[in-house]
């Protein structure tokens, strides 16, 4: 008798086959990155396979002190987009995945009325002993929020067209919500979230906008109906979603973002997703392999209806001679 799980994985492979000839969508390759370090990687860029580059931006980096900002990074790696004839996307970061990174704004980190700019964020709010694993901003808190929103009015005013796109950070945070001082909130957060995506549209009317939704804090396949809402605000309002990773068939992510992109396929201005380097190292359990490219792309295209991939300069096919 077949076990449960090589059922489920018989029946998805044969859910693969069945969108495969359903309409899979087109892929565009773009390198995934972050500031500072494009110019090592021009070489790569230049790969005919590669038509653009996304860079990942903290706050702090672009506005220095409050309301002066300093874009010169993105300028930069505009340029050498261009002089490649590559596109440029653009990440905008406010939550770090290390306890030294703390990358807000100094008047937002000290002014009182921003609460302290940023909350800890945990490996595993289940156990025992919490250790921390980084930080996130406290978006939920209205008067960071619209600093937030500030530089992302600045960003369209200055780069509107000229750039691909833009996107936002991950859903995902691990904030300890039994501790009050977080003033954290599910509910508040999701709908800071949305405003957010909101006024990210307000600023870009032609490049594209972009949420990374892959988890929310609180909800589990949908409990709360916050992913369901999400893809229909972003279909309703012309928003993209993505993703930080493209794992074919993970559990954890069958039970949240993924079966959502697999059904607004076509219903979305753009899906964008990465595969950086933790991404890379997973394993699939049919082959004892790590994915192939062809794997990663597949699943991709057919079940998720990916336009754009961001790769890590790291992938193995970006080490091999470029396809003539």
């Amino acid at each position: 008798m077949l076990s449960l799980a090589r059922c489920l994985t018989l029946a998805l492979a044969s859910l693969t086959a069945a969108t495969s000839t359903a309409g899979a969508a087109p892929l565009t390759h773009y390198l995934y990155t972050s500031a500072g370090e494009l110019e090592s990687q021009t070489a790569l860029l230049a790969r005919p396979e590669i038509s653009g580059v996304q860079v990942i931006y903290n706050w702090r980096r672009l506005e220095p002190s409050e309301g002066q900002y300093d874009f010169s990074a993105i300028e930069a790696d505009l340029t050498l987009a261009k002089a490649a004839g590559k596109q440029l996307f653009i990440q905008i970061q406010d939550r770090f995945f290390s306890t030294e990174a703390r990358y807000l704004p100094e008047y937002i980190l000290t002014d009182p009325v921003y609460e302290g700019g940023l909350v800890p964020q945990y490996q595993d709010l289940e156990a025992k002993t919490l250790v921390q694993e980084g930080w996130a901003a406290r978006q939920w808190n209205p008067a960071l929020r619209a600093r937030f929103q500030a530089l992302l009015i600045a960003l369209g005013e200055r780069f509107d067209g000229e750039i691909a796109g833009m996107n936002l950070p991950e859903t995902a945070v691990e904030v300890n919500a039994k501790d009050p001082a977080t003033g954290f909130s599910c509910d508040a957060y999701f709908s800071a979230t949305l405003d957010t995506m909101g006024a990210a549209r307000k600023a870009f009317t032609t490049s594209a906008v972009v949420q990374y939704v892959n988890f929310w804090p609180c909800e589990w396949n949908n409990d709360r109906k916050y992913m369901e809402r999400v893809f229909a605000f972003a279909a309703e309002n012309r928003i993209g979603l993505g993703g930080p990773d493209i794992v074919p068939w993970r559990k954890g992510q069958m039970k949240n973002a993924y079966p959502f992109f697999h059904s607004y396929r076509g219903k979305l201005p753009l899906v964008a997703m990465a595969i950086q380097e933790p991404t890379l190292a997973y394993i699939n359990p049919e082959t004892k392999q790590r994915f192939t490219r062809a794997e990663f792309e597949s699943f991709a295209s057919d079940y998720l209806g990916v336009n754009i991939i961001f790769w890590s300069a790291e992938a193995p096919w970006l080490a091999a001679k470029p396809a003539q």
